[in-house]
């Protein structure tokens, strides 16, 4: 069997590596045979290339409703549907900067209450729908241009006004981000956040726009992720998507004997976002007791025959190790902090 692990800013150039030793994930590093796309990529990105070819921008909003509509009896049929995330707006730096909602601990009943508002203000030319607590997709109701913008993870902590949605009907969507602002502004979900120290969920970010594309196609048989873009990829392509569960032991327990999974790993993308430092290494060091180390064990053990390492945002960096390299004792294990120099 073969495990492939898409780990998004992995090796991201910050202070949360510093001296932190992992153990199996450096030995997995340094016995693999390493290629390199030369195309620094998000995984939102990478995910769409490896579904999708070239068919254009990731539809995140479509693929999002195919993931999880189920449950709220929505189906992405042939609206053109997009993200409306939430998100905190602060100052930082003298800039307004986005704060994704990752990091905001936003309840279903807070999700519920501010899209009803929300819907209420933009009845006939959008409908939200709060399908995650932290991720809301939008239909389209009125013909406007869709919007073209980078994800908020992508752009948290970084000045807006730069990074502002484009296209044919950029102004009118800035608009739409002005009349949300103020809707949520004196919401009585962001004055109770308020009272007990929370940051405001005060307005929203638009992005991933485009219809569910007819098609997809992998040489994966089963994608295990709680990203719901990759869970709605797997779906349209017709493979196998299970939930990330607790740790490689108990994915390996439901694991088919044969054939090519991948999984995503995404624990790092919030934190790194954020310049948290402390949630970084603390997830680092999560990943390498709850995967790293049990699935090295099982490519030593002849459980799995090959294990990949995908990182699209570490210059397309791939690490391909098979059981026989692990023979390789010459090839020593190294910080992780290194790599950030090769």
């Amino acid at each position: 069997m073969h495990c492939e692990l898409l780990i998004p800013t992995l090796l991201a150039p910050n202070e949360a590596i510093g001296d932190l030793r992992l153990p199996a994930l450096e030995l997995l590093l340094a016995r693999a045979r390493r290629t390199n796309s030369d195309e620094e990529e998000s995984a939102g990105s990478w995910l769409a290339r490896a579904f999708l070819r070239d068919e254009g921008p990731l539809p995140a909003g479509a693929l999002t409703v195919l993931a999880d509509g189920g449950e709220g009896h929505v189906e992405p049929a042939e609206a053109l549907w997009l993200r409306a995330d939430p998100i905190h707006l602060g100052i930082e730096g003298g800039h307004a900067t986005l704060v994704p909602s990752a990091a905001l601990g936003i309840s279903r009943d807070e999700a519920a209450s501010l899209c009803e508002t929300l819907n209420a203000h933009f009845a006939g030319e959008m409908t939200i729908h709060p399908l995650h607590a932290e991720c809301w997709s939008a239909r389209l109701d009125a013909p406007i241009a869709p919007p073209v913008a980078r994800s908020p993870l992508e752009l948290a902590r970084l000045p807006i006004k730069e990074h502002l949605p484009t296209g044919e009907a950029a102004q009118r969507w800035h608009g739409l981000l002005n009349e949300s602002q103020m809707l949520l502004h004196n919401h009585p979900v962001n004055a109770a956040r308020e009272t007990r120290g929370a940051p405001a969920i005060n307005s929203l970010w638009f992005w991933g726009a485009g219809r569910l594309p007819e098609h997809a196609a992998t040489h994966w048989q089963s994608v295990t992720a709680d990203d719901p873009v990759a869970a709605g990829l797997a779906r349209l392509a017709g493979v196998v998507r299970r939930t990330l569960p607790h740790d490689a032991a108990k994915w390996l327990a439901g694991a088919p004997a044969a054939g090519v999974h991948l999984l995503m790993l995404d624990a790092l993308q919030a934190p790194q976002a954020l310049g948290d430092l402390q949630a970084a290494a603390e997830r680092l060091r999560e990943l390498e007791d709850r995967w790293f180390a049990p699935l090295y064990a099982a490519l030593r053990a002849g459980r799995l025959g090959m294990i990949t390492l995908r990182l699209p945002d570490a210059g397309g960096a791939s690490y391909e190790v098979t059981r026989a390299d692990l023979r390789r004792f010459w090839r020593r294990a190294r910080p992780l902090a290194t790599y950030l120099r090769d």
